[in-house]
């Protein structure tokens, strides 16, 4: 089944890609992951979008709290961003960011990896 996103998502997860690698092309790799926080969060606000850094989002189970979680960076209300730095983007990357697009209801996470010689992209859907 493929999920279509509307033109406005669509257009946002390419800007959101375009800022990480600019990111990426000028801070190259090898960085901690805190410093690909930072400089993203930086970026997306020079580009004028609304952005949050390590947003909240409770978890319910049956109507009751069980706890919170904190997205990396969320831009304009729909999409998580997960930043990462690791040889490679693994199932349990993946499963995170799925869990996260449940508990918060966006429609769409991107999860950017840092720590290979070239940025590496994933478009995560709920």
């Amino acid at each position: 089944m493929r999920v279509v996103l509307d033109h406005k998502v669509e257009a946002l997860t390419e800007r959101i890609t375009e800022a990480g690698f600019e990111v990426f092309n000028t801070l190259g790799h090898g960085f901690v992951e805190s410093v690909y926080r930072n400089a993203p969060l930086h970026e997306l606000r020079s580009r004028n979008l609304d952005v949050g850094l390590e947003v909240p989002f409770g978890v319910s189970y049956k109507g009751s709290s069980v706890g919170t979680y904190f997205a990396d960076i969320v831009v304009e209300d729909l999409v998580i961003v997960e930043l990462t730095v690791v040889e490679t983007i693994g199932q349990p990357h993946i499963k995170q960011v799925v869990n996260y697009l449940r508990a918060s209801g966006m429609p769409v996470g991107l999860l950017l990896n840092f720590g290979t010689p070239s940025l590496t992209v994933r478009r995560v859907l709920p």
